[in-house]
Parts: C-alpha cells; sequence; structure tokens
C-alpha cells in the first residue's frame, strides 16, 4: 500500500484552518503533518518535514504565500505549493505562476476544490480553480488585442505588465512589492524598463499611460 503523501497547511485564520483540515483528513492518500499560523511558521514547517504539498494562504502575517513560494524556489525545494486566495485576479495568479506555485484555489471554492488540486499537483500538473479560467483566457485575449494597438507592449515582459496593471490601480511601489513578493527596488527597476520600452518621459508619465489604457490591461 502506497504511504499517504505528507502535506502542511497555512492559513492565519484557525476556524478556516480546522475545517480545511478536518475535510483533508478524511483523503486517505494525504496526511496533514502540520498547521501554520502565519508564513515564518509555515516556512519552518516546510524546511523541517519536507511535505510532498503545501497548502498556503496568500495573505499571512510575517510572511505571505508568495513571499513562501519565493524563498522555496530560490532554495530549489521540492514541495509543490497550492495557494489559497480570495482574489479573482489575473495578476495574483500570474505572480504565483512565476514562482513556480503548483495550484491556485479561490478560497470560496476550498473545500470541493482543494482535494482536485491536491490530485492534480500531485500528478506534476498545474490546478487553477475552475471558476478562474474564463478570466484567464479573456486576459489573454485582451491583451493580444493590446499588444496590436499599442507599440512597444509587445516587448513588456510579463512580470513588467503586472506591473504596470497594478500602476493602474493606483497602487504605490510600496504595495506592488509587496502584493508580487518582490523588492521596492525591483518594482522601481521595472518602472524605469517599462517608461524605456513606451517611449515614456517625464516622471509621471508611467502613471498616465496606465491610467489611459486600463481598462484594456
Amino acid at each position: 500500500m502506497t504511504s499517504p503523501h505528507e502535506l502542511i497547511l497555512a492559513d492565519d485564520h484557525p476556524v478556516f484552518r480546522r475545517g480545511l483540515a478536518d475535510v483533508l483528513r478524511e483523503e486517505p492518500s494525504v496526511r496533514v503533518v502540520g498547521e501554520a499560523g502565519d508564513g515564518e511558521e509555515a516556512l519552518a514547517l516546510i524546511r523541517a518535514r519536507r511535505p510532498a504539498v503545501a497548502i498556503l494562504d496568500v495573505h499571512m502575517p510575517k510572511r505571505t504565500g508568495l513571499e513562501v513560494a519565493r524563498a522555496l524556489k530560490e532554495e530549489g525545494h521540492p514541495t509543490r505549493v497550492v495557494l489559497l486566495t480570495m482574489h479573482e485576479d489575473p495578476e495574483f495568479l500570474e505572480a504565483a505562476m512565476d514562482l513556480g506555485v503548483c495550484g491556485y484555489v479561490l478560497k470560496e471554492n476550498a473545500v470541493t476544490d482543494v482535494l482536485a488540486a491536491l490530485k492534480t499537483v500531485l500528478e506534476d500538473r498545474i490546478y487553477i480553480s475552475p471558476t478562474m479560467s474564463g478570466l484567464v483566457a479573456r486576459r489573454a485575449g485582451e491583451r493580444a488585442s493590446l499588444k496590436r494597438e499599442k507599440p512597444g507592449l509587445d516587448r513588456l515582459t510579463p512580470a513588467e505588465r503586472r506591473i504596470l496593471r497594478l500602476i493602474a490601480d493606483d497602487k504605490t511601489t510600496k504595495e506592488i512589492a509587496g502584493v508580487l513578493g518582490i523588492s521596492v527596488r525591483t518594482v522601481d527597476t521595472h518602472r524605469q524598463n517599462m517608461s524605456h520600452k513606451l517611449h515614456l518621459e517625464g516622471a509621471h508619465s508611467l502613471l498616465k499611460f496606465a491610467f489611459a489604457n486600463r481598462s484594456r490591461l
């Protein structure tokens, strides 16, 4: 008989975490070997136990789920990461995929989706909550159209496009860094590179460009 796959569950809401843990304990193919209430605790548990899967809330104290995923990627850690989020936002999803996250589950559907997500990621495939699929496809089409109509956008990297969208949402550099789990300096570098690629000059030109094209980014 195959041994159950070990997993870590991290969420800063104890009631939600316990409820999801109860669901997972009903699944014989997995075994919950640790729970955490913040990102630092989650990262320490993952390093110590090296579970097959870590299920992490995106927004946790001390370290976000994205920051934990980034640390694991930098360490070359084999644990597969599944993120739990309340955001139906392509920027969060794309940032997660860039960090090697294997699963992206909306918290509103977590009880029904998490077992499907586990099965999928344990087969080394990517899982995205079904309700996100249409949004992902629509965003891809919008980007293709925008690239055709706005010269220079086709030269922007996925990371730069995500930052441009967040600029359009009136996020500060510090807020963007927090959302994407990167440093303020990295955000500033991306902003400079985008201004160069889009042939924009002036202190607020990138902000004006983002606002002007907000509905199509």
